[in-house]
């Protein structure tokens, strides 16, 4: 049987040799609930906002055991992919791998099928056959610099739907490298030919030929009075405890990618916090002092 770590200490791996959610690999059951209720308590623990899609994810999962076939899904947000494989995580029968084209991508798909077909894809997701594929979108950019905004508009302003591509890697004044569905390649080459006022050229890339910068690690070390997120999160984040509060009260601050319900709630180690332009941080570990106070070690990759 093939052993899988828990969701969480896949999370800790978050942009280091074996991150989340490139790689994580999860067991899903052949068996279909039965009625509304069944399916309503098989996604009782997932974030209201994620619901519909991770449903969608666990039918399409039964129809490809069913099928003894591979399936994949869209393109999804981690915080939609780490809902799903914690529902996938509570099946068994078929194994289920998040990937998005390269180790630390954060838009993922996630390729399902029976363990016998899924074989070749899980130790290794880029044996995945047609689940991700990468564009190299190039131009001069020196006089008019594009933002990831500007290519994610040109991108769907050809008719393509968010959820067919991934990642857009910026690569400085020289353009683009784009995560998309496979079968979408030709359609890009010949559409995608303008980002803003600069011509562009779009040509398929192997995976191989990515160009991914590694993201950047920063250990901190804080002494608190308590875990609770604000106290924590502002000290990992360097920033004012009030403005940190403000940031979870907005909606921008997630827990194991699930939104953060409240300042004051308690946070420990192996959890990861996450905030939006902010980056990802890790909590290592967590010791108590002389002075029975929470000596934390942090994370933080930008």
């Amino acid at each position: 049987m093939h052993v899988v770590s828990p969701l969480a200490t896949q999370l800790l791996h978050l942009g280091q040799s074996h991150p989340w959610p490139s790689q994580i690999r999860r067991r899903c059951s052949t068996v279909v609930p039965n009625g509304a209720n069944a399916r309503e308590a098989q996604l009782q623990w997932v974030s209201p906002e994620n619901r519909k899609e991770v449903a969608l994810i666990v039918e399409q999962a039964e129809r490809a055991a069913v099928r003894w076939e591979v399936t994949c899904t869209h393109f999804y947000s981690p915080p939609v992919v780490a809902d799903a494989l914690k529902v996938l995580e509570q099946m068994s029968d078929v194994t289920a791998v998040a990937w998005g084209g390269y180790p630390q991508a954060e838009r993922c798909r996630i390729a399902m099928g029976r363990e016998d077909v899924m074989m070749p894809a899980r130790d290794d997701p880029s044996q995945l056959p047609d689940a991700v594929a990468a564009l190299d979108c190039r131009g001069n950019f020196m006089f008019d610099a594009a933002t990831h905004r500007d290519f994610l508009g040109a991108i769907l302003g050809t008719g393509v739907v968010r959820e067919k591509v991934g990642d857009i890697l910026i690569q400085g004044e020289g353009g683009a490298q784009i995560l998309v569905d496979p079968q979408l390649v030709e359609h890009f080459e010949a559409s995608l030919t303008k980002v803003r006022s600069v011509p562009v050229e779009t040509r398929a890339l192997l995976l191989s030929e990515l160009r991914v910068a590694p993201p950047r690690r920063e250990e901190i070390s804080s002494i608190e009075a308590s875990m609770r997120l604000d106290a924590v999160a502002s000290a990992g984040f360097r920033m004012s405890r009030g403005k940190m509060g403000d940031l979870i009260k907005g909606g921008d601050v997630r827990i194991n990618w699930r939104p953060a319900a409240k300042a004051s709630v308690e946070v420990k180690a192996g959890d990861v916090v996450s905030c939006a332009g902010k980056g990802r941080l890790e909590i290592v570990a967590v010791t108590m002092t002389k002075k029975e106070k929470f000596a934390v070690s942090m994370v933080r990759y930008v």
